[in-house]
């Protein structure tokens, strides 16, 4: 079966690896995150197989991303928006634009399936 997207394995990781020192530098995501992630080598090949999955339609990934964003406690659905705009200012920067555009389609389906799960902040409240 032909790739979903025609990326690299090399560019999901570059990718992923790109996004999350993004993350961890961020005001609002890296204490969120921090506060779940201990170990960001695993993290990040976690995440790698989640993409190779979704994008390179290999069967590489085991995990129920709704579960564990619901679970984690801190997780808002305005989260969202700001993974994304850090997410697609990656993808800008990494992968010829036609890849990085539809990268981000996917992404922004994906990120929009998960914060329907998750609580909104109350208004007035920082995310």
């Amino acid at each position: 079966m032909p790739p979903r997207i025609p990326v690299t394995v090399a560019q999901i990781e570059t990718v992923v690896a790109q996004f999350y020192a993004r993350v961890r530098a961020h005001p609002v995501l890296g204490p969120v995150f921090a506060a779940h992630v201990t170990d960001w080598p695993l993290h990040e090949a976690k995440i790698v197989r989640f993409w190779r999955n979704a994008l390179l339609l290999e069967r590489c990934y085991n995990g129920n991303p709704m579960q564990v964003h619901a679970a984690a406690g801190n997780v808002k659905s305005a989260h969202f928006t700001v993974w994304l705009s850090l997410f697609d200012a990656v993808l800008e920067q990494e992968l010829p634009p036609m890849l990085a555009a539809s990268w981000s389609a996917l992404a922004h389906r994906i990120g929009r399936g998960l914060s329907y799960g998750l609580p909104e902040n109350a208004l007035g409240c920082p995310i």
